[in-house]
């Protein structure tokens, strides 16, 4: 079993990419190697944080590692909440406020297609590789399901009648934007 780190603290995400990349890895989070800073996120696009993340755990704990960043682009809000998507509602992180503003924010709106998309940034040495996934949609008008995180009462993938949070685990991972750039990540590390 190898080891490599996913920078997140984020729970929920470590245990998507470890349900994802199976028991070939054994996936550390930032907490496992003794890091519990918020390593800052100030870039303008999902590339340039999934980056910024990836080199900050490299240049100051030397570990191999990647990290993702994912966004949310709704087509009537021009692309928003997009790189924002966690700060959407405020520098709080929070879910629900983000998901109650972006219902808000739609809530005259018919056009209600969207996608996730999640970029990966994998640090190996000196060398930085990006891959990518991304899981066309709809933002359905009201919350269903109680499974997921984030976005997933609100997000309904093209050609399913039910939204992420009211699939288990491996029905989602199967088709969704993280599962598809991990998938692309396992094979950059075979």
């Amino acid at each position: 079993m190898k080891d490599i780190v996913f920078a997140t603290n984020n729970a929920h995400k470590l245990e998507e990419i470890r349900q994802i990349l199976g028991a070939d890895y054994n996936v550390l989070g930032l907490h496992d190697i003794g890091c519990d800073e918020d390593i800052p996120e100030t870039a303008e696009t999902l590339e340039g944080n999934a980056e910024i993340k990836a080199r900050w755990v490299k240049e100051r704990y030397g570990y191999d590692c990647f990290a993702d960043d994912t966004g949310l682009e709704v087509d009537a809000l021009a692309g928003a909440p997009g790189v924002y998507s966690a700060r959407y509602a405020g520098s709080a992180h929070d879910s629900a406020a983000n998901v109650a503003l972006l219902l808000k924010n739609l809530s005259d709106k018919d056009n209600r297609k969207a996608r996730f998309r999640t970029v990966i940034a994998l640090v190996r040495g000196e060398e930085m590789t990006f891959v990518d996934g991304v899981v066309e949609g709809s933002i359905t008008r009201e919350l269903h399901g109680s499974n997921g995180f984030g976005y997933d009462p609100v997000f309904m993938p093209d050609g399913y009648d039910v939204t992420f949070a009211e699939m288990d685990a491996e029905a989602k991972n199967a088709i969704s934007h993280r599962g598809r750039a991990t998938a692309k990540l396992r094979d950059l590390l075979a």
